[in-house]
């Protein structure tokens, strides 16, 4: 006699066998009571995800974020209930802000438990609405494969962004029909679907790009996401149109590139380069909501008096801030694509003058860079470290960069030699801690390139629990630390606009050097110029983990490019 009913699995199995599915290959979280039985079905199954046990969930949400913005492949973070949650928020909050696709993956208390007052009881849903393109909780355990689907779906098509789904106990415990459990390829990695734009706007923007005296490229984030920077590269020398990029755009071009002007903006931006950009008559943003930063507030361009062009996957972020001549919905890559294809209808165009302006913006940040310093002993400058950094790192390192001091300087200064996707800050919210677990998630998207996490000693604090997880797993990853005891972009706030009342800025001077070292990681401790350079490079050969402390100046007391602060 034949069985006919359906063949059964748990909650928890069909979690972890849709998350196969969906290509996942890694989890970064933390465990818990609640999450006990998905954790059973990663010890039972055979999936081939690698789960990374961090230390905390904010940590796991950073690596997962970075580890999502190097592959373009979904970021899964994971944690339980009740604080789990809570702390897991920043990482989902800046990879929505992002326009990153990350997954965060809470267990929870029994459905049948709720309104009881059992611990770590919260509303899930309502926690991360705000933060979140897209999120759930699972009620039964029949509904949790299509819950992922969509999950996926709407982290990787329109504009990407993060999800949330929450999985009560119950719910991993009970039971569903096997054959609900299937996938979709298409929403394994981001973006999963590549609109093109309105023709003629496309054929409407090449004709105004003609007709440009100075015309520009403002790219950021969307655009190295999108992987268009052949694209941008080949319109651009055929137009003869100039590259500049906001921070988070940083490798959208090579710093090789004669077209390319570098970080435009207020903050990592040289003089000049503010400058030519108040000459340039077309200005057209790619993958950027044209915030405050890379418009120095909206004043440059002034609002009003650029033509101004857009391409964005985002259609809530076209018109937002400025009247836009030449709306260009859809994916960056696919829409330059279309532009490059009308383009070559007619020859290419030649603006010596344009080549000519930009040249002297790179002269200009060149001098910059390489001018006397006035050191103080034992305080290096940080334009020492960015030198250093160009003399000795790999040409395809993968570089994951706090705020705070190692912004600024390595925005306005590092060159990228070539054009691609290997350089990571986190600009929506800007959180400290960032980099170092965020260097975590860049080894297991880049296993075979160097990668380098760049922070300040205030952001050294808010993660340094995290040293455990990359000793432990033997990362050879290398962490460079710029110390000067203070939080130092708000004191010099505090210095250039509050007459010098320095209030809770200030900090102890501990060592994070001997910190790596208690938890068994190669450190160096620098503390003068001469030996910067062969201190990375000696960290940079190690076969294991490695870090360097760097003792630099102040922040206000050197000439950091901030435009606030440069009088």
């Amino acid at each position: 006699m034949t069985n006919n009913s359906p063949k059964t699995v748990t909650g928890a199995d069909a979690l972890v066998r849709m998350l196969q599915l969906q290509g996942v290959k890694h989890i970064f979280g933390v465990t818990g009571d609640t999450s006990l039985p998905f954790y059973d079905s990663l010890y039972r199954l055979d999936h081939g995800i690698t789960h990374v046990l961090a230390r905390d969930e904010r940590c796991a949400s950073y690596m997962a974020y970075v580890y999502a913005k190097l592959t373009g492949k979904i970021g899964v973070c994971e944690g339980p209930s009740g604080a789990g949650a809570t702390y897991m928020l920043p990482g989902i909050a800046e990879a929505n802000g992002s326009s990153v696709s990350v997954l965060g993956i809470n267990s929870d208390i029994p459905v049948a438990g709720r309104d009881k007052f059992v611990l770590t009881e919260l509303d899930m849903k309502a926690l991360f609405k705000p933060i979140t393109k897209w999120n759930s909780v699972v009620e039964t355990p029949g509904r949790l494969p299509k819950i992922l689907r969509t999950a996926f779906l709407e982290m990787t098509s329109g504009a990407p962004g993060a999800a949330h789904i929450a999985v009560p106990y119950d719910v991993m415990k009970g039971e569903l029909d096997e054959a609900e459990v299937y996938a979709f390829d298409q929403f394994n990695q981001f973006p999963s679907v590549r609109p093109a734009a309105d023709p003629e706007i496309v054929k409407a923007t090449v004709e105004a790009i003609r007709a440009a005296k100075r015309p520009v490229f403002v790219c950021a984030g969307g655009l190295v996401l999108s992987g268009g920077w052949d694209e941008l590269r080949e319109l651009s020398a055929y137009l003869d149109v100039a590259i500049a990029t906001s921070i988070s755009g940083q490798g959208a071009a090579s710093d090789r590139n004669p077209l390319s002007v570098g970080v435009v903006g207020t903050n990592g931006s040289t003089a000049e380069a503010r400058a030519f950009m108040q000459t340039c008559d077309l200005i057209i943003f790619i993958g950027t909501r044209a915030g405050s930063v890379v418009t120095e507030k909206w004043a440059n361009p002034k609002i009003g008096e650029k033509w101004i062009g857009h391409i964005d996957i985002d259609p809530h972020v076209i018109g937002c801030n400025y009247n836009t001549e030449f709306p260009l919905l859809g994916d960056a890559r696919t829409v330059l694509r279309q532009l490059l294809e009308v383009a070559k209808s007619d020859p290419a165009v030649e603006r010596p003058d344009l080549l000519d302006a930009v040249a002297t913006v790179k002269a200009a940040r060149s001098t910059a860079l390489h001018r006397p310093l006035n050191s103080k002993p034992g305080q290096i400058e940080p334009e020492v470290v960015v030198k250093a950094l160009q003399s000795v790192i790999p040409d395809d390192a993968v570089l994951v960069i706090d705020p705070g001091t190692p912004t600024p300087f390595l925005s306005a200064y590092l060159d990228v030699p070539d054009a691609g996707n290997n350089i990571v800050y986190n600009r929506f919210h800007g959180g400290l801690g960032y980099s170092l677990p965020g260097v975590v998630g860049a080894y297991y998207a880049r296993p075979h390139q160097k990668c380098i996490a760049i922070m300040g000693d205030g952001s050294f604090g808010f993660s340094s629990s995290e040293l455990e997880t990359i000793y432990r797993l033997n990362i050879p990853v290398t962490m460079i630390v710029l110390s000067n005891s203070n939080y130092g972009w708000i004191k010099a706030g505090q210095f250039a606009s509050y007459g010098e009342r320095y209030f809770s800025v200030d900090f102890s001077n501990s060592s994070s050097a001997r910190v790596a070292e208690a938890h068994g990681i190669k450190s160096w401790h620098v503390r003068e110029d001469d030996n910067v350079q062969e201190a990375i490079a000696q960290a940079l050969a190690h076969s294991g983990p490695s870090l360097v402390e760097i003792t630099v100046r102040e922040l206000h007391e050197t000439q950091a490019p901030v435009s606030a602060w440069m009088g």
